[in-house]
Order: C-alpha cells, then sequence, then structure tokens
C-alpha cells in the first residue's frame, strides 16, 4: 500500500490550497479514506472521512464549510480542497485509508497559513 499526498505549502489567512493523495498498491475505490492532520505539539485530528464511492462524506465542524473532500476512483486519487484557510489549519495533513481507524498513512503534506 503506498499513499503520497501532495500539494502542500504556504498560504495567506483566506487563502486557498488543494491537497491530493495518490493511492496505489491497492485497490483504491472498495476503501473508504480520509483525512488527518496533526497540528505543532498536539495530537492528531481528523479532519474529513468519503465513503467508497464518494456519496457520503463527513467533516470535523472546525473545517466545516470550508473543506471539501473528494476521490476520483478512476485516477486512485484522493482530494482536499481547502477554501478561507485560517492560521489554526496550519498542520502536517495526512491521508488515510479507512473510516475511524486506519490501517495505512501517507507520509504527509504540510500546510502553513501566515501572513
Amino acid at each position: 500500500v503506498q499513499l503520497v499526498e501532495s500539494g502542500g505549502g504556504m498560504v495567506q489567512p483566506g487563502g486557498s490550497l488543494r491537497l491530493s493523495c495518490a493511492a496505489s498498491e491497492f485497490t483504491f475505490s472498495r476503501y473508504d479514506m480520509s483525512w488527518v492532520r496533526q497540528a505543532p505539539g498536539k495530537g492528531s485530528e481528523w479532519v474529513s472521512s468519503i465513503s467508497t464511492g464518494g456519496s457520503t462524506t463527513y467533516y470535523a465542524d472546525s473545517v466545516k464549510g470550508r473543506f471539501t473532500i473528494s476521490r476520483d476512483n478512476a485516477k486512485n486519487t484522493l482530494y482536499l480542497q481547502m477554501n478561507s484557510l485560517k492560521p489554526e489549519d496550519t498542520a502536517l495533513y495526512y491521508c488515510a485509508r479507512g473510516w475511524g481507524s486506519y490501517d495505512y498513512w501517507g507520509q504527509g503534506t504540510q500546510v502553513t497559513v501566515s501572513s
């Protein structure tokens, strides 16, 4: 199983980023997927999850209305569109296989929101 995140970077408050997670070595379309983040000095925080077909999504209250999770099963890719970013969104963002419990994680992509 391989999960490779990309798309992180530094952005000003109010800006946007789109994270991608390229999945390989497993049948991506058969698994729920999630985004989880870890801010400096804090524990991991669940951000969002999506069902296998993409029809069901859930978000943490802290990102609801600003972030959108999606997937392209033909491309074996998970996405997280992040709008209206806030300094408190600064974290290392991981994609993870599963929903609620995760058996594989990527290496993470850093998102820094700062003026």
